[in-house]
């Protein structure tokens, strides 16, 4: 595959950004198998955002030649309360996250954080290392790479997160980082941090973030306001109603869909739009919505700014869009549930 090929795939979206792209023209041109990697908290149930869309940007980069990683972060996990921070838990639902991104990414490497500790023997000398070019209040300043702020309840291993996350980076060996934009902040600590310890510093790749189902709340977790509402709004695994499972049924995505966030005429901010652009028009060439003849007919949109415009317009209803976003995305997860039919996990 040639250059041009390789960086459309792995520009494409969801992809948002990359940090830099002359660093990533110079890697491609001198490394035939980059090393890359997506490091994950071991959470809830999977849904659109945590393994389609996220699977999506893997599978681009194992099509571009990469040699893809994903870390499931158990410590990572047990340090941000996550699962209880029962070990037993977390090590059950890692098996079920290597299933489904086996599945869905074949040919992706899984590495567990434990096994990383425990066979790189050097880890926390390296992580000392990094802590010494540090101040508390810079850790303190990334926290929202974990959903916290420095204002939060935090215990004393929360502040050692990112500094771990960091080292984590490096002992992989990375030659590119792989993240939604919610974890942003680190891959800069990287690129500010890595070069006074004369580390590798990697190209960094940023996707967007599917946004939940419910309208959109603005937490205020940081100083920039566009930020803080896609993080705040972003499809999560603590809230059911917002989010579309790789388990769900047809009925339950059809359900979650018709109660969706969806204003008329309104695109910005809208997440029935955004999941036709970034998972349903990934899939498929053409987005076809029936409806009858007194209502304007069938009508099929080969792309997304077409679409777009249309429904600003308010050419389109917004019970068309739902209910044909759920036929869409009952064909989509359907292949993956079945995968795990009778062996949900229980969290």
């Amino acid at each position: 595959m040639d250059l041009e090929s390789r960086l459309s795939l792995i520009t494409s979206e969801p992809t948002e950004e990359i940090v830099t792209m002359n660093e990533l023209k110079n890697l491609l041109q001198t490394t035939s198998r980059p090393k890359h990697y997506i490091g994950l908290e071991i959470s809830g149930k999977l849904h659109l955002g945590s393994l389609i869309l996220t699977g999506f940007k893997i599978n681009d980069l194992i099509k571009a030649n990469f040699n893809t990683t994903i870390f499931l972060a158990d410590w990572h996990t047990f340090i941000n309360n996550k699962l209880e921070g029962n070990w037993d838990k977390i090590n059950e639902i890692s098996k079920y996250y290597s299933d489904a991104f086996r599945f869905f990414c074949p040919g992706v490497n899984i590495v567990l954080g434990t096994t990383l500790y425990d066979e790189y023997k050097e880890y926390w000398k390296k992580f000392m290392q990094f802590c010494k070019h540090i101040t508390l209040s810079r850790i303190t300043r990334s926290l929202t790479i974990m959903g916290r702020s420095g204002n939060d309840q935090l215990d004393f291993s929360q502040f050692l997160y990112p500094a771990m996350q960091s080292t984590d980076i490096h002992a992989l060996d990375l030659d590119l980082v792989h993240s939604g934009t919610d974890q942003r902040k680190i891959h800069m600590l990287v690129r500010e941090i890595f070069p006074k310890l004369k580390w590798k510093v990697p190209v960094s790749l940023h996707h967007h973030l599917l946004p939940g189902l419910l309208e959109p709340v603005q937490l205020g977790l940081t100083e920039n306001s566009a930020e803080d509402l896609q993080i705040s709004s972003k499809m999560s695994k603590s809230k059911p109603m917002g989010g579309i499972f790789i388990h769900d049924d047809d009925k339950t995505i059809e359900t979650k869909i018709k109660k969706s966030f969806c204003p008329i005429g309104v695109s910005e901010n809208n997440p029935i739009l955004e999941i036709i652009r970034y998972i349903i028009f990934h899939n498929y060439k053409e987005f076809i919505i029936e409806r009858p003849s007194k209502y304007g007919g069938t009508i099929s949109y080969s792309n997304y700014v077409d679409l777009k415009q249309d429904y600003e317009k308010q050419n389109v209803h917004p019970q068309d869009l739902k209910e044909t976003t759920s036929k869409y995305l009952c064909k989509i997860i359907e292949p993956i549930r079945d995968h795990f039919k009778d062996r949900e996990p229980v969290f």
